[in-house]
């Protein structure tokens, strides 16, 4: 079992806008959006994908289609040429790299860090941007954390990082939703076992499921509990029954106060 950092003072105070605060002129996981979360207090929630180079890049889909005017695939194009793309629904922005949104928040606000998995079936892949991400967060001053679908990409950070705070993305990993995923291998990520061995301080678990044996078992062990993604007022009263904070979009949470 590796040793467990925890999560940084005040880290749970908030909810993580997801993606960023996006919106009108501000897409998301844009500087722009970083930008909106941090003057409403949020803390922020950011996916990273890897440039051709490793460079992490702050991007959620592997492809280019959905977010800009581009096709193919992120990892074929270079950061240079990745910020030269303009976001849709922004006003010019390309895509950020990682460095650039460490210096614009210089911890103001908690960052929740997740990185996309490049294997295709949330398993062992070559090492990609975990090398970079490492060294950047371990001279990063503000609070952040880690964390991934994949406990194959936790436990490479961990190695590089191993006081940066971190966690496993978590669902119940059903079939429908991850259709190229073997079923051995999603009934262990289901029942994320891989927990105490990749050192996880929390899960950020899918909110339709949170009131299950499983999630109650991670509170039991020490673990936060975090859940994604909530949009509506309704789904948040819900969530926090067993949630310590949650990740939303399309909504504007109250900012809570305590430890």
């Amino acid at each position: 079992m590796t040793a467990t950092p925890p999560l940084p003072p005040g880290f749970l105070n908030r909810p993580f806008a997801h993606r960023g605060l996006h919106g009108r002129d501000a897409p998301e996981n844009s500087l722009a959006a970083v930008s909106a979360a941090v003057t409403a207090g949020y803390g922020i929630e950011i996916d990273l994908q890897p440039a051709a180079d490793g460079t992490p890049m702050v991007f959620h889909d592997a492809t280019l289609d959905r977010m800009t005017d581009a096709s193919g695939a992120v990892a074929e194009l270079s950061p240079v040429e990745l910020g030269a793309l303009s976001l849709r629904g922004g006003t010019g922005e390309g895509i950020p790299t990682l460095d650039a949104l460490l210096a614009q928040v210089a911890g103001q606000v908690p960052l929740l860090i997740e990185l996309k998995d490049q294997s295709d079936v949330l398993g062992a892949a070559p090492l990609t941007m975990e090398p970079e991400v490492a060294r950047l967060l371990r001279t990063y001053a503000g609070p952040a954390a880690v964390m991934s679908f994949n406990p194959a990409i936790v436990a490479a950070v961990a190695a590089r990082a191993p006081d940066l705070p971190r966690g496993l993305t978590t669902c119940s990993f059903d079939q429908c939703a991850w259709p190229d995923l073997p079923h051995a291998t999603a009934r262990r990520l289901a029942s994320i076992a891989d927990a105490g061995s990749v050192g996880a301080a929390f899960i950020s678990h899918g909110h339709h499921d949170l009131d299950t044996p499983v999630v109650a078992a991670q509170r039991r062990a020490g673990r936060a509990v975090l859940c994604w993604t909530i949009r509506s007022l309704a789904e948040e009263a819900a969530a926090r029954r067993f949630a310590d904070a949650i990740t939303f979009e399309g909504y504007r949470p109250a900012l809570r106060s305590g430890p």
